[in-house]
């Protein structure tokens, strides 16, 4: 049995905290707002006072958090001076790979372990314990990480040292945003060529334009019950989540020099839609805006 701190009990560290404590490891949560604390108690996670006080007779701290300026005020603001010498710290946050490898140099001068480790796979892939996992670190911390990872996660790739799981992760999601705008845009074409989307949907799922998009969040409903389509676009991953992970792609490309116009076109799109009423709706909710944006033509 473990100890585990798991910080971070909102739509997506909650059903992965859960998981750890089903599999037989003591888990002490913390969390800012009190409604996410309500749930975990529920769930039956012990929830700590504070994240020091859940980190302090801790073996592994999990910090899944909005952003990264929050994990660095965490890490400098006692979470690593009250963890015991050598915890292993896996945070689990979508943040800019410096700001990974800053967490992780802080971790290690206060005498800890640490990888970055960010997740995919939505709110369904942590209740299920089928996410996948994008680890940066050592060789020796992510053996260590991996026991603990492979109870939330289905996949689990070490891509190299510290700050490149960020890397991995924001470059799936840069692909991930062009291709659910692409998707949306077929989508919306069929319709106005006179296309039923069970149709193209039955074409695009076994040709060449298949993808994650089209077959497990396809944006329209009916051909993929499951997809948030049919719940009225609720997420999911939310489009404000996309769009802040799309600002972080954007910062990579820019900092990186690197021609990715796709790229910055659909952060363009996406911080849009994030704007209003597509922040709180599931990111496949693009299609809504291209088809109103179509029919004022």
């Amino acid at each position: 049995m473990t100890r585990i701190a798991f910080l971070g009990l909102g739509h997506m560290g909650l059903p992965m905290a859960v998981n750890l404590m089903r599999a037989g490891h003591d888990v002490r949560g913390f969390d800012l707002v009190p409604a996410a604390l309500d749930a975990a108690a529920q769930a039956g996670i012990v929830i700590a006072d504070s994240g020091a006080d859940a980190a302090s007779a801790a073996d592994v701290v999990i910090t899944m958090f909005p952003a990264g300026r929050h994990v660095i005020d965490a890490y400098e603001g006692g979470l690593l001076a009250a963890a015991p010498p050598g915890t292993l710290f896996i945070e689990s946050s979508t943040i800019a790979v410096d700001e990974a490898q800053v967490a992780h140099e802080l971790a290690l001068r206060a005498g800890h372990r640490s990888v970055d480790a960010p997740v995919s796979g939505g709110v369904v892939g942590a209740e299920n314990g089928t996410l996948a996992f994008m680890v940066g670190g050592s060789a020796e911390d992510f053996a260590a990480a991996l026991p603990v990872l492979e109870i939330m996660g289905a996949r689990i790739v070490h891509c190299g040292g510290p700050g490149l799981g960020q890397a991995a992760k924001v470059c799936n999601n840069m692909i991930l945003a062009v291709s659910q705008i692409a998707v949306a845009e077929a989508f919306v074409l069929g319709e106005r060529l006179g296309l039923e989307h069970q149709a193209l949907f039955d074409v695009v799922s076994q040709a060449s334009g298949q993808c994650w998009s089209v077959t497990t969040n396809c944006p329209v409903p009916g051909p993929v019950p499951t997809s948030p389509a049919n719940r009225e676009y609720r997420p999911g991953f939310a489009g404000a989540l996309m769009a802040k992970d799309l600002g972080l792609a954007l910062q990579a490309i820019e900092q990186t020099a690197t021609d990715a116009r796709m790229g910055r076109l659909a952060q363009e799109i996406y911080a849009l839609f994030a704007a209003g009423d597509g922040a709180r709706r599931d990111f496949s909710g693009i299609i809504t805006e291209i088809r109103d944006a179509s029919s004022r033509r």
